[in-house]
């Protein structure tokens, strides 16, 4: 007799990315990767914009959003990264945007992208945002 319990069905798994997605930290990390200009952050961008909250936090909340599949971490390549500028970036995985759009999370895209624009950045915030990124 088996001891461990039954497999997660799939309903417990959508249940739980739901979960993750809906948390307000993550939810809000979401949306403020869903409106930067390519949709693919560095941390210390991620952390200026979300002042509350301590960029330990935020990379807990990151990888939260990895282990479920909805956001991915990307890299730039060895010979495309420059000094003093970012190498690692985060954006929502492939199965993370058919599930966001699956139920209607990603309708305020347009909106986000507009709200982020109108943000306040510090040149070092501008650097990092038009550095290069990895092709996704």
């Amino acid at each position: 007799m088996s001891t461990s319990g039954p497999a997660p069905t799939d309903i417990d798994r959508v249940r739980e990315r739901l979960n993750v997605v809906t948390q307000e930290t993550r939810f809000s990390l979401l949306q403020d990767i869903l409106g930067h200009p390519s949709q693919l952050p560095t941390l210390k961008e991620l952390d200026y914009v979300n002042p509350s909250k301590s960029q330990t936090t935020i990379r807990q909340h990151l990888q939260q959003l990895v282990e479920a599949g909805i956001v991915e971490t990307l890299t730039l390549p060895k010979d495309r990264r420059r000094n003093n500028l970012p190498y690692k970036f985060y954006g929502i995985s492939d199965d993370g945007r058919a599930f966001l759009d699956e139920h209607g999370l990603l309708r305020a895209e347009e909106t986000l992208q507009s709200v982020y624009e109108r943000v306040e950045k510090t040149d070092q915030i501008k650097r990092y945002e038009t550095a290069p990124r990895p092709a996704q």
